[in-house]
């Protein structure tokens, strides 16, 4: 009888660890789902920060209206392409911002993701073709690889679109625009800890390409000397701007400025009302509105960096005549 209890027993116990099991496995399984579910959603919202935010993306790759101030985007042609390049920003030529939606036609549908991160690390095309670097690869070359991926992941959620976009033409081989790369290999870019707020708003400021107009250009090779010295012309035809001088010049540059006047000076236009008024000729190519939804930390970041480069007294007159 002590052995039939004993037996009975056993096989309770053996029945009720399996199904203990079971019900953790099954937990296990649905945690594991929503746990990846959370961490593709975390990469597709980093995505959508770097890309409308700090890199810009979708500021190049779709349309502007500057109608308003710093034209803001036109909501429904992100990622369409289609904005032209020419000769008021220093091409010898003109080019056009690529269409970056998931058409399978006319956009980047087919791309695989390595397809995808070449052209935007190295200006190279899935056809073996060559950006001209009003691209900034050049910059987004020093990305880490997971900001890179995290991109690829938002650009893959845009709408298709069957915009068409135009052939460029330049008037000279790209071999001879072609910049160097940041890092020879992209694939070991780290981002910076935060703790170390002025090398990580180094690379913050690197992400968003923001030497491309604010270094002064000669012969199609930015003047070093002049590092974030401003006095970039830019004609589009609505009106003139200059870049400023956001160096820590105190007399011509940004030296005075507090790093709380910095950041107010981007918040500033996250309220509609300081943009959707038309300014004329007193506009600006600066993407106010798009920089304005960085995060505070990060813009507080660029401010840390900015106050350790040299500092280049160089007047600015940001509208001129």
């Amino acid at each position: 009888m002590a052995a039939l209890i004993f037996a009975c027993a056993a096989f309770l116990f053996l029945v009720n660890a399996c199904n203990n099991n079971e019900n953790n496995n099954t937990d296990a399984t649905e945690t594991g789902v929503k746990t990846n579910e959370d961490s593709v959603k975390k990469i597709v919202e980093r995505g959508k920060y770097l890309a409308y935010h700090v890199a810009l993306c979708i500021d190049c790759h779709s349309e502007r209206d500057f109608s308003q101030f710093s034209g803001p985007l036109k909501e429904g042609t992100e990622g369409m392409g289609g904005a032209v390049f020419g000769k008021e920003l220093g091409i010898p030529g003109v080019v056009y911002s690529k269409n970056i939606t998931s058409d399978t036609v006319n956009g980047i549908g087919k791309w695989t993701d390595a397809e995808i991160e070449r052209v935007i690390t190295r200006g190279i095309t899935k056809n073996g073709d060559t950006l001209f670097p009003i691209m900034p690869y050049a910059q987004y070359n020093g990305m880490s690889k997971d900001d890179i991926k995290s991109i690829i992941a938002f650009i893959r959620t845009l709408k298709p679109n069957a915009n068409k976009v135009p052939d460029r033409k330049l008037a000279i081989p790209m071999a001879m625009a072609y910049p160097p790369l940041r890092s020879s290999s992209p694939d070991n870019n780290v981002k910076p800890d935060v703790s170390d707020i002025v090398k990580y708003g180094a690379y913050v400021m690197s992400s968003a390409a923001c030497m491309d107009c604010h270094t002064p250009m000669e012969k199609g090779q930015f003047v070093m000397p002049k590092y974030m010295a401003g006095g970039r012309m830019f004609d589009i035809g609505l009106f003139k701007v200059v870049s400023a001088n956001i160096t820590p010049d105190s007399t011509t540059g940004i030296g005075s400025w507090t790093e709380e006047k910095f950041l107010e000076r981007f918040k500033h236009y996250r309220d509609a009302a300081s943009y959707k008024t038309n300014p004329g000729k007193l506009n600006s190519l600066m993407p106010w509105v798009m920089y304005a939804g960085m995060d505070d930390f990060d813009i507080k970041a660029i401010y840390r960096y900015l106050r350790t480069i040299p500092a280049v007294n160089n007047k600015v007159e940001t509208h001129p005549n």
